[in-house]
């Protein structure tokens, strides 16, 4: 019976070497001194004006996170369709008030608001 968890045993060493290793490896090839040159972000040949890291206003976020969720959403509409025939009117029913909940919400933040790039 101990003999059928060998495979997932040397799975497991060979899974935690492999980046040991590989991180060894590239310890002793890479260059040690790092001058300020080598430092400054490279912007097509020209000097950098000011700091690389700009600042995001929170609407940008926002609009974000409801893109995604609403594209997850819209997800669903691809099963439905693969399978419409096989559904019939209770699939095209319940379809339809998934896109009216769908609706709802768009139509909330809409009002709220948060659909505005201002």
């Amino acid at each position: 019976m101990p003999g059928n968890y060998i495979p997932i045993l040397v799975f497991l060493v060979l899974a935690f070497a492999f980046p040991v290793v590989a991180l060894s490896l590239a310890a002793l090839v890479r260059p040690s001194a790092q001058s300020g040159e080598r430092l400054t972000p490279y912007e097509c040949g020209i000097q950098p004006v000011s700091d690389s890291r700009g600042r995001y206003t929170v609407r940008f976020y926002i609009i974000a996170m409801l893109f995604v969720i609403f594209d997850v959403e819209t997800v669903f509409l691809y099963p439905w369709a693969v399978q419409y025939k096989a559904l019939k009117v209770f699939g095209l029913v319940e379809m339809l008030v998934f896109l009216a909940i769908l609706l709802v919400g768009y139509v909330w933040l809409y009002k709220k608001g948060a659909l505005e790039w201002v």
